[in-house]
Parts: structure tokens; C-alpha cells; sequence
């Protein structure tokens, strides 16, 4: 601890004395020399002034008082005997408990720091906000006044350039109670760059330490055809530090008053809320041609999560709608959602095990044979329409289990890895389309088959990793077992001829199996081979690395005969080359002999730069193959697997650590070597541009329903035009129909203190015809104080 050394200039008398520890200043002069007093306040100063005349004492020179957590600095602190005052000045600077910093002239305090007078002050506080005000007054510890003052929500009250920040309030009268923890004015006016943009005759906000806090929040502009002008004015109220709720009214001009509300709680181990909305609308005619033409509309969705101990939690996700066009026409955050999963679920998570339990409810929010915007959707001939029947179309799970876990010991020295799954579900209608053959003809294809079905699978797989010490190379064998039970109960599996009328609601899946239970068992054996070889020189490393796999399974049995419900996708590339099991999901499994082979090479500069590249074939070498044998859904006849000799799959992917990435995936005909799928992607950063450019290209597959080839080219460009400010864009363009699926532009300016993005949208990829969404949204946001925003919606 530093000494001080008090000087008594009135007395002609020099003392050195120790820093005291006393409750108050005039405890301090009392009894300068008793170290020993029980109290908690410490003064350091270069000296002590006593003026007996006016009964003052003078503490100067680098001073600095510590009481219950205040910290007082200032060049000279003056004790006013007589009135049991500081008055601290030349660079005065108090910081208070919360870490609030108060800059002034002169600062007036009680000795217990309790009330106070300020002069030309400023307030910092840790929330990165400021006040000021020509003077300042606190009473009761906790009640502070500025007069003339300022509010705004960036550390620093003036810029450094002297000039007023972006946004302040500015106000005759500033009242900030800590024990409210709320910000009151008086006589108020926004002002934006020093201009004043808004006069308002009283104010009110939480203060910044506030986390949540009642009242009213900033409102919002809706507008669109459908329903109209319309402002959403919030309400925020806090029940509880750990409960609060949100009510929410939009009157809007042409439906009606609109109502939301949001309850949340957080307990000690989770937390849930339930968020509802409703209308009775005024004139549902809007909404002519859709499921909104109805006078009540509404929706409830409630969350929940809950721990039960460290490495279990339950929880759901659960939504209920009126109709199916509520969401879209009401809500301004998921207007773009086509459907709602609902859900309820257990997990837990291990070192290395994992377990969930879920049950599912899918509902579409697409309409029943027409778009949004009245018209006829166009539908192809086919049995049971696409546009038709589409929510009984939908499974319930009822309900699907996953669980893994890999042995923390060696078997055999070998890793075993150990799963299962079960899935349950029924549908009570015939999801089915039509194709057109290339022969001609039409053939029916089934998403899913009405009824109840449950499928329990067991796995296991052991495999182990051997590094041959002379030459690197890296054997892999395996071991795998998949054992499947169907238990089927198919509403028309026994059906094999239906009228016309019947076969349009509900066609007949003609192979599926006639039995109630089906077992099928899948082993594999096989064995996985790689050499990598690393070439150093001064520039950088490169490693290449052939390798070949080969697996060895029977055929794979009751192909077509059985529901395939999670293998529906199947995308074979660079990633799924080396897949043990290339479909994507339990009720397809891989059969026969299969050889893949692939080259991988890697550069990695000592400059930072970094390529990677994979090239590969797939080979079908004995039995039955898998992805040629046609199912419900002819999985897999068109993913480049269904011959003897695979099509070519490879990547490439680059850093230049320079600000360029560029990526490309592909497979490509095994005979001519034409494109069958591309994804190519660069993404550029140069200077205050950053940009993505996407071109996507899928061949048709007439045998799963695409009957022409899928291309197109996306961009998303962010441009910062100043420190803050940015331009944004985005198009999606279909190089097939030479057509503009969506575009956006806006402007957007962000700091620590303010917030503001203007953005129009036009989005063709919802509706048929030449019907165009377009969407202007504007939204802003003050800190501390509030955020807002309005949209409108417009359907041409």
C-alpha cells in the first residue's frame, strides 16, 4: 500500500501518515492516524490541506477515495466541514458499483455518496451507453436528475470529430430511477445527426442495465392486398424474473383486429412457451379460391425443452392451424414455410452412445388444387393428383427410434459400433404420381402407401484400422449385420383391380406384399485399402492417396414388395462414393458384390493456399444389383449405380487463402461423360465485396418424374459501400425456362448503437402462372430503446 503524506499547511506542521480506512471523510480528518478504525472507506491522496479559517479540508494531488465500491478521482477534493460535502474538481471522475463512469466539472456529493449536485457531467455506463447534461442532481442514492440533458446508446456522448452521435434523445428533463430501473422524459425530441426528427412530449424506456422490463415496445406497419393498412402495437409484461408474456393487437383496415400473444417460462431445468394468434376476419373473400376464405382464423404453437440430468432432455415443438394459408397470410417471419412439423421427443447423448425417441405430425401449408392467388393449378394426368388429398396424404410417426453407441474398448482390436432403429407411422391416403415413360406409357410411383406400418432394425458393424509400418499402406477390414422386421398393414394390398374413380383417391400399390410380417437379414464383409503418399518440397505438401473398398453382401430381398419411406433420396457423388450403404435410410439396403475406387490428392501451400480433389467409380461385381431393381418409388434407377459400371463422380475445392474459394462437385456419364449432375460454386472477397455465385444442373430422370433437366445460376452479393453501410442483392435464374425465379435488392447501415435495412423482394416460385410476390420490408433499430419494422405484400 502506498504511503501518503499529509500536509497541514494552516498549522505550519508537516505529519507523514499511512492511509486511513474510515466510514467517512470526516472520520478520516478526525482520526488521520488511526489505521486500525473498522469502517470502509480509503483515501489516497499526495496531500492533506487544512483551512481552519472556513473549516475546510483539502484532499490534492492524484486523489483518490474508495467507499463501497465508488471509486472518486479527481486532481483536488475539498471536505466542506459545515455541510458534511465533497466537492471534487480538476478531471473529477466517479465510478459507481455497477460501472458506471461520471465525468465532470465539479462533482457535489453527500460524504456518504448517497446525493449529490453534478456540473457539465457525463455519464458512462457499462452497458456502452451515455448521459449528459449541463448539471445534475441525485437524491436518495438512487434517483438521479438531468437537467438539459441527453441520452444515447454509444459509449461516448460527442464523436471524436466534436460532432453529435448518429441518434440522441435530447430532453428538457432526464429522470433515471435505479430502483424503478427506468428512464423517464420530459419535454423529449429524437434527433438523427443533430437534426430533430420527432418531438415527444413525454418518453419513457427501461434502462440499460434491463434485461426485460413491462410496457409497451415498439410498434410495427403492416400492409398487403389480403388484409390491408395495418400497426402492430406490442405489449411486454414480466410476470417473474423467469415468466413474462407478450400480447400483441394489429388493427388492420380491411379483416379486422388482429390478436398474438406469447407466454414464456424458464424454469430450473428448461423452459416451454406458448405462442397463439387469431382473427375473426371482416372479409374472407380476400382469401377467395384458398382454405383463408373462413371467418375465424388462428394458430397455436407451443415449445418446450427440459433437462433431466446433464446428458438426458425431453422435449416438444408442437402446431395447430385453422387452415392452411394462416401462417403464410399473417405471419411476416415464415410466410415462405409449406408445412409445420410437430413433435415430441427424448434424447440423450453420451461419450459415445446416442438416443432419440420422436413422434411426428406433418401439416402442408400448400392449398388444395389452387395457388395462393385463386388460379387452377395445372396437374398433370395421374393417378391420385398431386394437388389433391395432400394433409391425409401426410404420415403421423407414432414413432421413430435411433439409437448408437460405439464400444469405448477394443473388440478383436477392432472398433464395434452398435445401433437400432425403429419406425412407426400410418397414412390414411395413397401418396402416388404418374411418370411418363421413354417408351411411352405411363407408370405410377408411390411416396407412401396408406395404412400402419412398423419396421424394427437392428446393426452392427466392427471394423479395424491397420498401418502396414514400411510402406504406409492403410487395410481396413469390416464386418456388418442389418436385420429388418416389417410389420405391414396396408389398407389395399390386397387389391388388384379398382375402378377408375377409386384408383384416383387411392390407388393400389400392385407388388406390395400380401404378408403381415417380412424379414429380411443383410451381412456384409469387406475390406477397405488406401496408400497415401506425402511429397514435400519448399512450396508446400501434397499428399495423393488411391483407394479401393470392396464389400460383399447377398442380394437384397422383397425389393418393391415393401414400404420405403426414408430411403426416398439417393444422391450418389463424392461424398456417398466410399458409403458402406449408399441409400439414405433403413427400408432399402444395399445387395450384391460392389468394388469402389477412387484417387484423392491434396496440395496444401506453405502460402496458406489449400486444394483438394477426388475422382471415383463405382462397380457392381456379383449378385442382384440394388439400385437397378426397381421399387415403389424406382429409388435409385436413375442415381448413376443401376449398371455394372458406375457413372464418374469427383470434386474439386479451392483456397487461395487470397479471398477466392471455389468449389465444384459432379457425376458425369460413365459412357460419354456428359454432366448428370453439377454443382459449381465461387465465392469471392475483394476489397468491400463479398459474393457467391451457385449453378446447380440436374439431368431428367423420367423414371422418377423429372421430365426435363433442372438448371440454374443463384448470386448473393453484400457490397460496403462505407463503414457501415452495405448493398445487398440476390437473383435466382432458371437458365431452362429463361426466367427469374426471385430477386432481391436492399440497403442496410449497422453500429453499435443503431441499426436499419431496406429491402423489395419479387418471388415467382410459390404460384403458377405469371403470378409475382412482391415484399417491401423496411426495419430499424435503436439500441436499448427498441426495434421496428414495416412490410407490405403484394400478389400481381
Amino acid at each position: 500500500m502506498l504511503a501518503s503524506v499529509a500536509l497541514f499547511s494552516a498549522a505550519a506542521l508537516t505529519v507523514s501518515a499511512t492511509l486511513a480506512q474510515v466510514s467517512t471523510i470526516q472520520e478520516f480528518i478526525d482520526k488521520p492516524s488511526d489505521a486500525e478504525v473498522a469502517s470502509d472507506m480509503l483515501v489516497e491522496a499526495d496531500q492533506l490541506v487544512y483551512d481552519f479559517d472556513n473549516d475546510r479540508v483539502s484532499a490534492v494531488g492524484n486523489v483518490q477515495i474508495y467507499y463501497r465500491g465508488f471509486t472518486l478521482e479527481a486532481g483536488r477534493v475539498t471536505l466542506d466541514r459545515k455541510t458534511n460535502r465533497l466537492i471534487a474538481e480538476e478531471g473529477a471522475r466517479l465510478v459507481e458499483p455497477t460501472g458506471n463512469i461520471i465525468e465532470a466539472e465539479t462533482i457535489n456529493l453527500s460524504d456518504n455518496f448517497r446525493d449529490g449536485f453534478i456540473s457539465s457531467l457525463r455519464v458512462r455506463t457499462i452497458e456502452r451507453t451515455c448521459f449528459a447534461a449541463e448539471k445534475a442532481t441525485r437524491s436518495e442514492g438512487e434517483t438521479t436528475v438531468f437537467e438539459d440533458g441527453i441520452y444515447t446508446a454509444y459509449p461516448e456522448c460527442v464523436g471524436k470529430d466534436g460532432k453529435p452521435p448518429l441518434w440522441r434523445i435530447k430532453a428538457k428533463k432526464i429522470v433515471h430511477k435505479q430502483s424503478e430501473q427506468m428512464v423517464y422524459y420530459e419535454g423529449a425530441r429524437l434527433e438523427f445527426w443533430g437534426t430533430p426528427i420527432a418531438y415527444l412530449p413525454f418518453l419513457s424506456h427501461p434502462d440499460p442495465s434491463v434485461k426485460q422490463k413491462s410496457g409497451l415496445l415498439v410498434p410495427s406497419y403492416v400492409h398487403s392486398d389480403e388484409l390491408g393498412f395495418g400497426v402492430t402495437i406490442p405489449y411486454h409484461y414480466v410476470i417473474a424474473p423467469n415468466m413474462d408474456v407478450t400480447f400483441a393487437a394489429t388493427p388492420l383496415w380491411r379483416q379486422g383486429l388482429f390478436v398474438q400473444g406469447e407466454w414464456r417460462h424458464r424454469t430450473l431445468n428448461g423452459q416451454y412457451s406458448v405462442n397463439a394468434a387469431g382473427i375473426r376476419q371482416r372479409d374472407p373473400g380476400a382469401f377467395s379460391g384458398t382454405s383463408g376464405d373462413r371467418d375465424f382464423r388462428g394458430s397455436v404453437r407451443t415449445l418446450g425443452e427440459f433437462h433431466i440430468n446433464p446428458r438426458w432432455k425431453w422435449g416438444w415443438d408442437v402446431t395447430a392451424v385453422t387452415d392452411r394459408g394462416f401462417i403464410k397470410d399473417y405471419s411476416r417471419d415464415n410466410k415462405n414455410d409449406d408445412e409445420a412439423v410437430s413433435s415430441l421427443y427424448l434424447r440423450g447423448i453420451g461419450g459415445r452412445s446416442y438416443f432419440d425417441l420422436s413422434t411426428y405430425k406433418f401439416q402442408v401449408f400448400q392449398e388444395e388444387g389452387t395457388g395462393r392467388d385463386g388460379r387452377l393449378r395445372l396437374n398433370p394426368p395421374a393417378f391420385s393428383p398431386p394437388w389433391r388429398d395432400l394433409q391425409d396424404k401426410q404420415p403421423v410417426v407414432h414413432p421413430v427410434l435411433d439409437y448408437s453407441t460405439v464400444f469405448g474398448k477394443p473388440v478383436a482390436g477392432g472398433e464395434l459400433k452398435l445401433g437400432a432403429n425403429l419406425t412407426s407411422l400410418t397414412r390414411d391416403t395413397t401418396d402416388a404420381y404418374t411418370v411418363l415413360r421413354k417408351s411411352g406409357g405411363r407408370l405410377t410411383r408411390f411416396r407412401g402407401v396408406s395404412g400402419t406400418f412398423t419396421r424394427t432394425t437392428v446393426e452392427a458393424e466392427w471394423r479395424r484400422e491397420i498401418i502396414e509400418p514400411t510402406m504406409g499402406h492403410v487395410v481396413t477390414p469390416f464386418i456388418a449385420f442389418q436385420g429388418d422386421m416389417f410389420n405391414l398393414s396396408n389398407a389395399d394390398h390386397n387389391v388388384r383391380r379398382q375402378t377408375r374413380a377409386t384408383a384416383l383417391t387411392n390407388p393400389a400399390v400392385e407388388p406390395f406384399s400380401n404378408d403381415d410380417a417380412v424379414f429380411r437379414a443383410m451381412p456384409a464383409v469387406g475390406l477397405d485399402y488406401r496408400w497415401p503418399f506425402l511429397i514435400s518440397s519448399d512450396w508446400g505438401n501434397q499428399v495423393i492417396s488411391p483407394r479401393a473398398q470392396v464389400v460383399s453382401r447377398p442380394d437384397e430381398t422383397s425389393i418393391g414388395k415393401l414400404p420405403n419411406e426414408d430411403a426416398q433420396s439417393l444422391v450418389f457423388d463424392d461424398t456417398t462414393l466410399f458409403d458402406r450403404d449408399k441409400f439414405s435410410g433403413f427400408d432399402r439396403t444395399e445387395g450384391g458384390t460392389r468394388a469402389n475406387v477412387g484417387l484423392e490428392y491434396n496440395i496444401h501451400a506453405k502460402g496458406g493456399g489449400y486444394i483438394s480433389m477426388l475422382a471415383g467409380q463405382s462397380f457392381h461385381l456379383a449378385g442382384r444389383n440394388s439400385y437397378a431393381a426397381p421399387d415403389i418409388l424406382n429409388t435409385g434407377i436413375e442415381s448413376g449405380l443401376q449398371g455394372d459400371q458406375s457413372d464418374y463422380v469427383g470434386r474439386i475445392y479451392l483456397d487461395t487463402s487470397r479471398g477466392l474459394l471455389l468449389g465444384a462437385r459432379g457425376r458425369f456419364d460413365k459412357d460419354d461423360f456428359d454432366p448428370a449432375r453439377t454443382e459449381l460454386q465461387a465465392t469471392a472477397f475483394a476489397g468491400p465485396v463479398v459474393s457467391t455465385v451457385t449453378y446447380a444442373y440436374l439431368r431428367q430422370q423420367p423414371e422418377s418424374g423429372i421430365l426435363d433437366d433442372r438448371e440454374e445460376i443463384q448470386n448473393a452479393t453484400n457490397l460496403r459501400i462505407a463503414e457501415n453501410w452495405r448493398l445487398f442483392g440476390a437473383v435466382r435464374y432458371d437458365l431452362n425456362d429463361r426466367d427469374v425465379v426471385s430477386d432481391g435488392a436492399g440497403i442496410a447501415y449497422d453500429d453499435e448503437g443503431f441499426s436499419m435495412s431496406l429491402a423489395y423482394a419479387q418471388d415467382r416460385s410459390r404460384f403458377d402462372g405469371d403470378s409475382v410476390d412482391r415484399t417491401i420490408f423496411f426495419r430499424f433499430g435503436l439500441r436499448t430503446i427498441g426495434d421496428g419494422q414495416v412490410s407490405t405484400d403484394k400478389l400481381d
